[in-house]
């Protein structure tokens, strides 16, 4: 049986392990390495011919083999042709950006990007001489009325930050490829168990590895994974910037990599009781999920995803910072930090106005972002019952 052909799962726990190359140890060991050492000067040549095969280990920062191990993993699972392990999930972004374009492109990018992407664009692609446009995530096919002649990259986040649009991805990338462009997609949220994203027309995928494929708060980790065409173009620009992946992080992130279905699988169940629960809530104006079935995005979600991660959004109904902040600050089992993925719970306020340009963000009261941990699900809603009750209280006194 071919590695391809296998189910998800078992691809999860068998993907980039070669016991037999390792003395038998189950897991790959962790390379510290940075400089390699070659045999003769012919050799020492050679290696700068082979640099952009994946496969070969020629420099530390070029990568070692517990970083083949990752990239060729996480590239297995989504169906891309080649993966790439940087330091981040902003290095992913910046870099797979940068490998597309130059001065005088111009880039159309979803509204509802990651803050720290639009900050990139709107401050080193505009140096360098790159515009970038803003579009309404729900535009779908109408993205070909936005593109211009020198349309390089059509990027898109589904669900989005913050507000959790689903993008109709397979419209976006049929009227981006027939204008030549590239579609780069931030895949972070479906992960590469859940959303196959090169079946659905994308050319470059995006990960926080920090987030679900490391999966315990412990990690610095981003992974690019594109397909055949792109894949020199990517590697050879985040060889030239710097980026490399720590070989300790790249460990953590293989093995948060071969417990990502059952993780992924709690996540989803606890965020979806979660947001049910909370569409009760006379506090709650509406639940961002697009697992629920009221969803705006469900349809688009069901056709293109899986399963949904512990991640989704919320809005109260209007109340006083100081209520909200009751609520929030004497929370048990819910951190407040950013970043998600891990194995606990988080909840934050957010606000989607401000980083948001070419569509309106006009919700009344305030908004917060939840990552549903891997606690029990019981737990998780006594306590925001309790803050609930806190905010009640302080919206009585006023």
């Amino acid at each position: 049986m071919s590695p391809s052909s296998r189910k998800p799962d078992t691809q999860l726990a068998h993907l980039g392990r070669e016991p037999k190359n390792q003395h038998g140890a189950v897991n790959p060991p962790v390379y510290h390495a940075s400089t390699i050492l070659f045999e003769d000067v012919a050799s020492l040549r050679a290696a700068k011919d082979v640099r952009m095969d994946r496969n070969a280990v020629t420099y530390g920062r070029a990568g070692t083999p517990t970083t083949m191990a990752l990239q060729d993993s996480v590239a297995a699972l989504e169906g891309g042709y080649g993966g790439i392990a940087v330091s981040s999930g902003l290095a992913a972004v910046t870099a797979s950006i940068m490998a597309l374009v130059q001065a005088g492109d111009h880039v159309l990018m979803t509204d509802s990007v990651y803050g720290p992407a639009r900050a990139f664009c709107d401050s080193t692609l505009a140096r360098f001489g790159v515009e970038t446009t803003y579009y309404d995530p729900l535009i779908a096919g109408g993205i070909a009325s936005l593109i211009k002649e020198n349309t390089k990259i059509v990027f898109t986040e589904s669900p989005g930050s913050q507000t959790f649009e689903v993008q109709d991805i397979p419209a976006i990338a049929e009227a981006a490829h027939a204008a030549g462009a590239a579609v780069l997609m931030d895949n972070t949220w479906g992960t590469p168990l859940y959303c196959k994203s090169f079946e659905l027309g994308v050319d470059v995928s995006i990960h926080a590895g920090t987030k679900y494929i490391v999966g315990h708060s412990d990690a610095m980790l981003g992974m690019i994974v594109t397909n055949e065409a792109h894949y020199e173009n990517v590697r050879r620009c985040v060889m030239s910037l710097g980026h490399s992946a720590a070989p300790d992080d790249v460990f953590l992130g293989l093995r948060g990599f071969r417990t990502l279905s059952v993780r992924l699988e709690r996540h989803h169940k606890t965020g979806l009781a979660l947001a049910s629960w909370l569409q009760n809530r006379p506090e709650v104006a509406r639940v961002m999920h697009p697992a629920l079935p009221d969803d705006p995005g469900h349809a688009l979600w069901k056709r293109d995803f899986s399963g949904a991660c512990g991640l989704f959004g919320l809005v109260l109904h209007p109340v006083a910072q100081s209520a909200l902040e009751a609520m929030l600050d004497h929370l048990e089992l819910y951190g407040m930090g950013y970043s998600w993925g891990g194995f606990e719970s988080l909840i934050i306020p957010t606000d989607p106005a401000s980083i948001r340009t070419a569509t309106e963000w006009n919700a009344q009261g305030p908004a917060l972002r939840i990552h549903a941990g891997l606690e029990d699900i019981d737990d998780l809603i006594a306590d925001l019952e309790a803050g609930f009750e806190r905010l009640n209280r302080a919206v009585a006194a006023e």
